[in-house]
């Protein structure tokens, strides 16, 4: 009789032990519970992925941040015309809108919806499906179809590209953009080329790279300015992307003739030591193209010696957005290391091809211990390669403790957006609410923003500095000496906000 007594007693037991285990719980471990609950709920997972804070893009190419909609608009403001038969976007003057004419003004794309979607389907991936043009060669042919209207409207294109960011909850973005409009290869046209690179350093800085680089940053300055007006920040409409923080990694074009690389990287030097606006540099165009291949080496021998010339500049890199059977094997065994050795990237875009380097298993190591971050693309690496699911190498960056940060790489092309690259990443590899908010804080941790950083570790836990060691990460009000410490330290101070965007997300959990 006892022994049944207890046993009807134990629920009634349970009850204050499972109410004080519940209250025990943290914020965050309820947010982790509620992330698994809905994990095969579709509907429910986007909800909360879209409201999650991201932290920053560090990845994030400002002519195809663009949808290709706003291109349109674009177009028609800057009055150019479309090839009816290509959809690239040509000069002034224009023909007429009749359905026969072969060049008609983008305006006329407002009233016919099938010249219309064939602009957006061509400047963009939307509806592409595998046949004759690969999604590789359709995703890259894009650019150079609408690139005059994203080139004639820098502010508009950074203004549109920052709010999406901002709706998207991001707090930081890196646009890479090449700035100058060409001034760069211009004056590299004016120098005889030398193989002694401080001696061409010498005679471009002679012919006048430092009047480039400060009209530059003036240019610069204007569109940035614009695009506030655009968002209407500092009024009671102002839009999201007004509390974005935006900075620039000057955008070398490395498939050009060696000349105008050399003057573009030496370019992405002086600016990102005299502007505080760029705060790095980064080389692009496909990998996989003739002249980046060829001069693979003469690249990073460029980078070594301007890294020696200018030590405090920061490089991120893109390396290893190869995959077999786009290039000969033997070029998807070295990019990555030698970007981070001899390009001194302290950032790796893509780094696909990893497992197919000499030594993967030791660079991965080596990655970890120089604390390398990988800027991870999923949606992008699928399109352009072909790889995703088991084939990407996300879990094997994760698992040797290199740090990563989901990117958008070029959004607008890509029909995507940070929303659905985390959303991806949930879905392909069963990633924790653990997992996303690490991403999320190793995407400012390595950000190339000044001052310190708000940790002293963020290899195992993420702890805080000393000057912040006792107080709550985010807290509305810092003690004294952390307060003093995120006045001084803009890195820091982001840093700060994600914490408290964090608090607010979990609250709701």
């Amino acid at each position: 009789m006892l022994r049944t007594i207890r046993r009807m007693m134990r629920p009634w037991l349970l009850i204050p032990l499972l109410t004080a285990f519940a209250a025990a719980q943290t914020a965050e471990q309820h947010t982790a519970r509620y992330l698994e609950s809905i994990r095969k709920q579709p509907p429910l997972l986007l909800a909360f992925v879209h409201a999650l804070p991201k932290g920053g893009d560090l990845h994030n190419h400002l002519d195809g941040a663009i949808y290709a909609e706003d291109l349109v608009d674009f177009a028609a403001d800057g009055g150019l015309c479309v090839d009816r038969t290509s959809s690239r976007l040509l000069g002034p003057p224009c023909d007429s809108c009749e359905d026969y004419a072969a060049k008609p003004a983008a305006r006329c794309s407002y009233g016919d919806h099938v010249l219309y979607n064939q602009m957006i389907d061509a400047w963009s991936m939307r509806n592409w499906k595998p046949g004759d043009e690969s999604g590789h060669d359709h995703f890259f042919a894009a650019f150079d179809k609408f690139g005059l209207a994203s080139h004639t409207h820098p502010a508009d294109a950074i203004a549109a590209a920052t709010n999406r960011a901002g709706m998207d909850h991001l707090q930081y973005v890196e646009f890479m953009h090449t700035a100058d409009g060409g001034a760069a290869a211009r004056l590299a046209g004016k120098v005889q080329w030398n193989q002694d690179y401080a001696k061409m350093r010498e005679a471009l800085l002679a012919a006048g790279m430092k009047d480039v680089a400060s009209e530059t940053a003036k240019k610069l300055a204007t569109e940035d300015s614009r695009a506030k007006e655009i968002l209407k920040c500092g009024t009671p409409n102002a839009a999201p992307g007004c509390d974005v923080t935006v900075r620039y990694l000057y955008q070398v074009l490395r498939g050009l003739p060696h000349e105008i690389v050399f003057a573009q990287i030496l370019l992405g030097f002086e600016l990102a030591s005299s502007d505080p606006r760029f705060i790095g540099l980064n080389l692009v165009m496909p990998e996989d193209w003739y002249v980046c291949i060829h001069d693979f080496n003469e690249h990073m021998a460029m980078l070594d010696y301007l890294h020696t010339v200018y030590p405090k500049v920061h490089i991120t890199l893109h390396a290893g957005e190869l995959a077999m059977g786009l290039v000969p094997p033997e070029d998807l065994t070295f990019h990555i290391r030698a970007s981070v050795e001899r390009g001194h990237a302290e950032r790796i875009g893509h780094g696909v091809s990893v497992m197919n380097e000499k030594d993967p298993i030791g660079l991965l190591h080596e990655m970890a211990e120089r604390n390398v971050l990988v800027e991870i693309a999923l949606t992008s690496n699928d399109m352009i390669l072909g790889v995703s699911g088991d084939d990407h190498p996300l879990p094997i960056y994760m698992k040797y403790g290199v740090p990563v940060a989901l990117a958008s790489d070029d959004e607008g092309v890509a029909r995507s957006d940070m929303t659905h690259e985390y959303l991806r990443a949930v879905e392909s590899y069963r990633l924790s609410y653990a997992d996303l908010k690490r991403m999320a804080r190793q995407s400012l941790e390595h950000s190339f923003l000044p001052g310190q950083s708000l940790w002293a570790d963020t290899k195992l836990v993420f702890r805080t500095a000393q000057p912040c060691a006792g107080d709550t990460a985010g807290a509305e009000k810092p003690s004294a000496a952390c307060e003093n410490f995120l006045a001084s330290n803009e890195r820091a101070r982001e840093q700060w906000k994600l914490e408290a965007e964090f608090a607010k997300f979990e609250k709701k959990y």
